[in-house]
Formats: C-alpha cells, sequence, structure tokens
C-alpha cells in the first residue's frame, strides 16, 4: 500500500525531530518532492533555512540528509531520529562528491 502525502509528511517530520518543518509538493512529473524547513534558523532575511534545491535532488533521502547535516552543524545538541544514520548520509555525500553510483540494492 503505498502512503499518502499526508503520511509521508507526519513520518519525515517525526524522523527530522522537533525543529522539523515537512512539506511534500509535486514536481512536473507529479513526483514527490521533499522539503524540510527548520523552525529556528533563517536563510534569507525573515524565510527559513530550507533543504529544498532546484532540480531532481529533492527525494526524501536528499533531502533528509541534508537536514541530518543541518542538526549537527547548527544545533549539535538536538535530538532527531535521523542522526542515527550520520554515518550513512556522510558516505552518500562522498560518494556524490566522487561521482561513484551506487550498485542496485545498495
Amino acid at each position: 500500500m503505498v502512503a499518502s502525502r499526508s503520511a509521508r509528511e507526519r513520518k519525515a517530520a517525526a524522523q527530522g525531530g522537533p525543529l522539523a518543518r515537512v512539506k511534500i509538493d509535486l514536481d512536473a512529473e507529479q513526483q514527490f518532492v521533499y522539503k524540510i524547513s527548520c523552525s529556528s534558523c533563517r536563510a534569507k532575511g525573515h524565510r527559513a533555512w530550507s533543504t529544498y534545491r532546484p532540480g531532481e535532488d529533492n527525494g526524501f533521502m536528499a533531502a533528509m540528509d541534508r537536514w541530518t547535516f543541518h542538526l549537527v552543524e547548527k544545533h549539535p545538541d538536538s535530538e532527531a531520529p535521523c542522526l542515527a544514520f550520520l554515518s550513512e548520509a556522510q558516505q552518500r555525500l562522498h560518494e556524490r562528491r566522487e561521482g561513484v553510483v551506487p550498485e542496485a540494492g545498495s
């Protein structure tokens, strides 16, 4: 069974912890685009810091990885379930920077 958009938002918000505000939009191909914003940080003036980036890299894992890095850098004392996956997020970042394509099933 496929989870609804609101169920996915609730799950992502729970993974992100108390500072995360999650919204899921649809892109031109009707794919989910995850936007995670910080309830305490500001990026430009009044706008909240957010994981959203233009382009195709706004799926759950990419957004949650960026959110995890934000928490570690800006809120080191915060607690969130996603922090348990920090080492995996760092590995994915390393692979993206090195141009490594993960193997199927990884």
